[in-house]
């Protein structure tokens, strides 16, 4: 057993340092061990926009690794740091005191794509994937809307 986990993080560090695809980034952190996966597919969106407004978003994808050990954090956070995908744009990148937040975008004909927020921290860290067809005005306006925190 402890073989395989050797060999896992082994291929990890090897992928993270070559530089690697979005979709291949969740992909291969979706199968780690103790990593939470919710995906709200399209046809749930769809039934979503009945009831309230969904500004164009088709889908989402949300990765928590909380409760992961701190080495698939840890490779995580270097695979972030290598994450080469040419369809992608970084828009914002902040770190503070142990703390690293990536926002990037994928545009396609004027439209938002794909929104992904990469979070990562000492004790918790998150990915999230919102694709669709996204105008940068309803980013604006969820940006004003929720100037407050709230």
């Amino acid at each position: 057993m402890k073989q395989c986990i050797v060999i896992l993080l082994l291929l990890l560090t090897c992928q993270a340092g070559r530089g690697q695809s979005m979709n291949q980034l969740f992909d291969d952190f979706a199968r780690q061990e103790r990593v939470i996966r919710v995906k709200v597919c399209p046809f749930v969106m769809m039934f979503c926009s009945l009831f309230t407004e969904t500004m164009g978003a088709r889908s989402v994808e949300v990765l928590n690794f909380d409760e992961c050990s701190q080495s698939v954090r840890d490779h995580l956070d270097d695979a972030i740091r290598n994450l080469k995908d040419p369809d992608f744009e970084t828009m914002v990148t902040a770190n503070e005191e142990g703390s690293r937040t990536k926002v990037m975008v994928r545009i396609d004909k004027k439209m938002i794509r794909e929104l992904v927020i990469l979070n990562t921290e000492k004790s918790e860290s998150t990915l999230v994937r919102i694709k669709g067809k996204i105008k940068p005005s309803h980013i604006q306006r969820v940006i004003n809307d929720h100037q407050d925190g709230c």
